[in-house]
């Protein structure tokens, strides 16, 4: 057996079983800081420090310990730090609405929260 037909047995194309029938936005698993604010549970302001988990042109997921509602409205002031093709730090301002938020324990101190982000969207200078 030789090397072309050893890799078409051990890897025979690609499969896109389970893949979804529509078009699949790419989400990107990352960790970035973020200061989120908007309205908790009880109706009072809030802003939070935490870390965003994924983010998609489309959607965004975080944990918060303040409890909030689905349809809730929040904004996102993302920390992007300076790497080798981006010169200078900057600074994403996004909004969007609650999609989902759920208990991360039996306790229920931190929330697992998704929100769908707005179309617009602010980039500014962070230096």
């Amino acid at each position: 057996m030789n090397i072309e037909q050893a890799s078409q047995r051990d890897f025979p194309g690609p499969s896109f079983r389970g893949a979804p029938a529509g078009r699949r936005e790419r989400a990107f698993d990352l960790s970035l800081p973020a200061l989120v604010s908007g309205q908790d549970a009880s109706g009072r302001r809030f802003e939070e420090r935490t870390d965003i988990s994924s983010i998609s042109a489309q959607e965004v997921s975080f944990r918060l310990k303040t409890r909030i509602l689905v349809g809730s409205r929040v904004v996102l002031n993302l920390d992007v730090p300076r790497t080798l093709i981006l010169e200078k730090p900057l600074r994403l301002l996004l909004s969007g609405s609650v999609l989902s938020a759920s208990a991360e324990d039996d306790r229920g101190r931190r929330q697992n929260v998704s929100a769908r982000l707005d179309r617009a969207y602010k980039l500014l200078s962070n230096s």
